[in-house]
């Protein structure tokens, strides 16, 4: 019996389409200048942004922004639940910005929120890459090289001359060489200290120099473990032309792919065969145990729990499987412990029975269900329903 309650409408929040244009005018006007040093003319995303905003304020009462960049200084240090916006309950968390306040950098969360809107061009470009080098392998039926696709953008999210060379070379990626030339981008000096540049040493993206001497990493779970650890350091006159995935991707590829394949080394630890994007991409790992039980797993690391929620659809049913799970990883628990309560209570009625896990939960599940044979439909369901009941209680 489907005893889910209907989500939540947020077309009744008035503010809500204003939330996806400041969170699209500050990727645009990241992607043209540094958020600390802006240029006439102002991108017109901007624009509008500054225009609704003021609106918004003048209905209540409140000052308005003067400017695109005293807009851009409220979105690094207001947050969000201070700007006395229209909008669900569920649509941010406390403290929350849409620029942080060290690196000036968009926030994981401005980039979510500017997928969420139908006309996300972040959205549009992960969907368009994605989408193409998948049709290109199916065509030549070459899943191995968009499985080593996938694992390229993962695993190298920066390449140097001589990485690129050795990608050349590599005869599973020859059929998207065209791709990979087009979304590694090449890096901007503004990345550099001291001649050098530098990657994180636990997610591999290049690190922002601060100000204060300090480097600053986009990726949230990094942050939360404390100051990003060194990892490959990269003196500009040795590595040639240094290039980065671009922006989109990291966050919407590298980031969860990251998680991917942490989860896949958990369970291949436990003796379990693993595949990675089966069926071209139709979900995220398939597992296979010795009783011939398959689950299908999909991670998703996304900051923000009730878009996610918004975005859960049922996992496709190919290749076959017995039961499916969404995966989030745990650090995302940790930073809100509200995190699977949200998600279901914004989770539409087409994926009511999509349960989210974290990476905890599925891993324990399985080492269980090893342990105990004798009991074939042990699952993480019920370990994840009564967590997310103590959440909701």
């Amino acid at each position: 019996m489907n005893s889910h309650a209907p989500p939540p409408d947020w077309s009744r929040h008035r503010d809500v389409p204003l939330l996806h244009t400041l969170a699209t005018a500050v990727l645009a006007l990241a992607e043209t200048t540094n958020l600390d040093r802006f240029r006439l003319p102002y991108h017109p995303e901007a624009q509008r942004a500054l225009d609704g905003t003021a609106l918004s304020c003048l209905r209540r009462g409140a000052e308005p922004p003067a400017s695109v960049p005293q807009l851009m200084y409220w979105c690094r240090t207001r947050p969000i639940a201070r700007w006395g916006l229209d909008l669900p309950r569920d649509a941010f968390g406390p403290g929350d910005l849409l620029v942080d306040r060290d690196s000036a950098e968009p926030t994981e969360l401005c980039h979510e929120w500017a997928m969420d809107t139908r006309d996300s061009a972040g959205l549009q470009r992960d969907r368009e890459v994605i989408g193409w080098v998948m049709r290109v392998c199916q065509d030549i039926g070459a899943p191995e090289s968009y499985t080593a696709f996938r694992r390229l953008l993962v695993q190298r999210p920066v390449l140097t001359t001589a990485d690129s060379f050795e990608i050349g070379v590599d005869t599973y990626l020859e059929p998207v060489r065209a791709v990979i030339d087009d979304i590694y981008q090449e890096v901007p000096a503004s990345y550099r200290r001291n001649g050098a540049y530098l990657t994180c040493g636990r997610c591999q993206t290049l690190l922002v120099p601060l100000s204060d001497g300090g480097w600053w990493c986009e990726r949230d779970q990094c942050r939360r473990q404390g100051p990003p650890p060194p990892g490959r350091e990269l003196p500009a006159d040795e590595v040639g032309v240094l290039r980065q995935l671009e922006r989109p991707l990291r966050q919407f590829v590298t980031g969860p792919g990251r998680a991917e394949a942490s989860l896949e080394g958990l369970l291949t630890g436990l003796g379990l065969p693993v595949e990675m994007w089966p069926g071209f991409d139709a979900y995220d790992l398939r597992v296979t145990f010795p009783d011939g039980l398959v689950w299908a797993v999909d991670v998703k690391d996304w900051a923000h729990p009730g878009l996610l929620g918004r975005h859960a659809r049922p996992v496709r049913r190919t290749p076959p499987y017995d039961e499916a799970f969404w995966v989030v990883p745990h650090h995302r628990i940790e930073a809100r412990p509200d995190y699977l309560a949200v998600y279901e209570r914004h989770r539409p009625p087409e994926a009511d029975g999509l349960r989210l896990l974290t990476d905890r939960q599925l891993t324990a599940a399985a080492a269980e269900r090893l342990a105990a044979p004798a009991h074939p439909t042990a699952s993480p369901t019920a370990e994840a329903s009564a967590a997310n009941g103590d959440q909701d209680a």
